[in-house]
């Protein structure tokens, strides 16, 4: 092959993640999993039972349609009423995707040219600085400091250049567990009618805040036109692995990221958005039920944790909680928790994946606590052999 390298350099750097090389460590040791943001046990038998009837039926078996089957796309738009007060349509305002990863790629695929500035609040999630880099844009990090995360508005506004295209915003935030709030999110607004700028918002966890409120940008004055918003099933239901996520959003933006997901998956999970179709119409007791479960288990893992010697950053959503090791005498999350699960047998993530200055989250490290109580329990109990 002449010796250039396989892999285009666009993506020179986004190896293997973390989570997999985390995961397999995990099944490697038998350690208990809080790296990897997945629920150990299945979301509500009515919706599982959705999805097998919807097979038997042979709903979804063949071909979807392109923007996502009607039921869903119907649902989504009620979801988005009932809670929000948005309305939008269905037909031109609603796009099925394969998960909200591959929303933002193609969000970002379609709405990017090669040299576009995207503006991210660091640390973000690894997908973001992967698609960024396949649509040849460039990111421009504006990091969130501990101990609070909040977004410092007076540099992101000085991070806005003439070559700025597009902000990518996640709230709740993964992992810091950040929630924006009403008038951070109208400053941001304020700033992006006033310097015409594209807005994509990645809000997979808006049912998992404990303090506080979710409030969509897109609900805002002047965004509506300018904002895709993003959100997926997987962590509202705990049916990670359907992969069903949505955009909504104006048709002019909606048009233009489907344009590049028809190329991607094309479609994808059709008995799968039938099923989904019917969680979404839960009723309230499910939503609520689920906010106070994690919560309870968010207060249980940081407790333990604090009580095990970290610096606990307590989340306000999400469902994961950024420690600092430092406290540990501890250096770098990387050996941290290449090495926590043969000293205690549990699993976490180091935060610098999430930075492009991996020396600015260097003694951070991530846990999930999107599993059983009992699970919570024994890992607290491990890490207790971490106290000084």
């Amino acid at each position: 092959m002449g010796g250039r390298p396989l892999l285009n350099r666009r993506l020179d750097g986004h190896g293997t993640t973390i989570f997999a090389e985390m995961s397999a460590l995990a099944l490697r040791t038998g350690a208990i999993n809080l790296g990897q943001g997945f629920p150990d046990t299945d979301g509500p038998e009515e919706v599982r039972e959705a999805a097998v009837r919807a097979l038997r039926e042979g709903r979804g078996n063949q071909y979807p349609p392109g923007p996502g089957v009607p039921e869903l796309r119907a649902a989504i738009t009620e979801h988005q009423h009932r809670f929000y007060g948005l309305d939008f349509d269905p037909d031109t305002e609603v796009l099925v995707t394969a998960g909200a990863t591959e929303a933002i790629a193609a969000t970002l695929l379609a709405l990017l040219e090669p040299g576009d500035e995207v503006i991210a609040f660091e640390p973000f999630y690894d997908s973001y600085a992967a698609c960024i880099a396949m649509a040849g844009a460039v990111r421009v990090p504006l990091t969130l400091h501990a101990p609070d995360f909040r977004p410092d508005i007076d540099a992101l506004r000085d991070a806005v250049t003439p070559r700025t295209r597009l902000l990518l915003l996640n709230s709740p935030h993964n992992p810091t567990g950040t929630v924006l709030t009403r008038e951070e999110l109208a400053a941001i607004a304020e700033l992006a009618v006033e310097r015409d700028l594209l807005v994509v918002t990645d809000e997979v966890y808006e049912h998992l805040v404990f303090d506080g409120e979710h409030v969509p940008l897109i609900s805002l004055p002047g965004m509506r036109e300018r904002t895709v918003s993003i959100s997926s099933s997987g962590k509202t239901f705990s049916f990670t692995g359907w992969k069903v996520g949505w955009v909504t959003g104006a048709p002019a933006l909606v048009t233009a990221v489907r344009t590049a997901k028809q190329y991607l998956t094309f479609v994808s999970a059709g008995p799968f958005q039938y099923a989904v179709a019917e969680a979404l119409r839960l009723p309230d007791t499910y939503f609520a039920g689920l906010t106070e479960d994690m919560r309870a288990k968010r207060d249980l893992l940081s407790g333990g944790l604090a009580d095990a010697g970290f610096g606990v950053h307590r989340p306000q959503g999400t469902y994961f909680v950024t420690t600092d090791i430092a406290p540990l005498g501890e250096k770098d999350g990387f050996a941290f928790c290449r090495a926590l699960p043969e000293r205690c047998g549990v699993v976490a993530v180091p935060n610098a994946v999430f930075y492009d200055d991996p020396d600015a989250g260097r003694t951070l490290v991530r846990f999930a606590f999107c599993k059983r109580t009992g699970v919570l329990d024994e890992a607290v109990t491990r890490l207790q052999g971490l106290a000084p």
